[in-house]
């Protein structure tokens, strides 16, 4: 039978290091995987961030595209046919008389938009030629945005001198996230989206 004194004892000094040295073992299992959790959520959310942002950027430019081209004069004797997608190797430029006044001029909204690549701040330009003398930033977190031209019978356009012949463009966009994940062991850590599209604006094939 065991004595008041023996029945007040408490937990010996090996009792409680062992108790101490279970609760670290839990508290650190718990820790790291909740670290591990939100580092797979932070990478998820960066991830679908970007592919949103570049398919919303692609959406807007291919439904810009579309209108190239649209004149309402052509063919009318004496005036000059508007060339919906000029040729450029550095810039995407969109034309279209959507006033019909007989011409798509960069004074009149909308009617020549130029998107552009600005490689040092990674992000795609678009200037509308409206009442703002400069370029309005279309997207960011862009590492490429690259186009090709091609006439109707599948040859690509090279140069100015066959623009006329545009019939179809090929837009891709390269976009990264917008901040680096340690664990991602390319590109310096950021995770890159490319999304193509193939637009042909139908005003381009009307003669």
């Amino acid at each position: 039978m065991k004595t008041k004194a023996q029945k007040s004892d408490g937990f010996t000094l090996v009792e409680l290091l062992i108790a101490l040295a279970l609760s670290l073992v839990v508290l650190t299992s718990v820790s790291s995987a909740f670290i591990s959790q939100r580092k797979t959520y932070d990478a998820q959310e960066q991830m679908t961030e970007m592919i949103q942002g570049t398919r919303a950027t692609m959406e807007i430019i291919t439904r810009e595209v579309k209108l190239a081209g649209f004149d309402p004069q052509k063919g009318i004797s004496g005036h000059t046919n508007v060339v919906g997608i000029p040729y450029s190797a550095t810039q995407l430029e969109i034309r279209a008389d959507l006033d019909g006044d007989g011409s798509a001029i960069a004074s009149d909204s909308n009617e020549l938009i130029i998107y552009s690549h600005d490689s040092g701040n990674m992000e795609i330009e678009r200037d509308a030629g409206q009442a703002w003398s400069y370029a309005r930033i279309l997207a960011e977190n862009i590492e490429a945005f690259t186009f090709t031209y091609w006439k109707s019978d599948g040859t690509q356009v090279t140069s100015t001198a066959d623009q006329g012949d545009i019939r179809q463009i090929n837009i891709t966009i390269t976009a990264r996230t917008a901040k680096p994940d340690p664990d991602y062991g390319l590109n310096s850590g950021y995770r890159t989206y490319t999304l193509t599209s193939v637009v042909a604006p139908p005003n381009l094939g009307i003669e």
